[in-house]
């Protein structure tokens, strides 16, 4: 079989589903109306899916949210990256992991 052909059982890339996409755009949109975010971009790669957030279009993604099956059975197919490629949460369950999104500042009693 030539490289550059993909074996029958692969997908020529990966993407996220509908289900997958709902979940994102519905923390997007929240922090879209609070003012946090402005725009995303989606890139479909042959071995991962990545929806990445912007503060401004100009700007580094301030985050990368990446849907990687090859982890699955492992840490889980899902990573939320930070703009300096930390990773600050990993998991199978994409709302549990996109929660790492949605913590606000708590005031800490001295």
């Amino acid at each position: 079989m030539p490289a550059h052909q993909a074996k029958r059982n692969e997908p020529a890339c990966t993407s996220f589903d509908r289900r997958e996409l709902t979940t994102i755009l519905n923390v997007y949109g929240k922090k879209v109306a609070e003012g946090e975010w402005r725009d995303y971009a989606i890139d479909l790669l042959r071995d991962r899916a990545v929806f990445s957030i912007f503060r401004r279009t100009s700007e580094a993604p301030l985050y990368r949210i990446e849907k990687n099956p090859k982890l699955s059975r492992r840490q889980g197919a899902y990573t939320v990256v930070a703009a300096t490629g930390q990773i600050l949460k990993r998991g199978h369950d994409l709302s549990q992991v996109l929660r790492v999104l949605d913590k606000g500042l708590r005031l800490v009693k001295a």
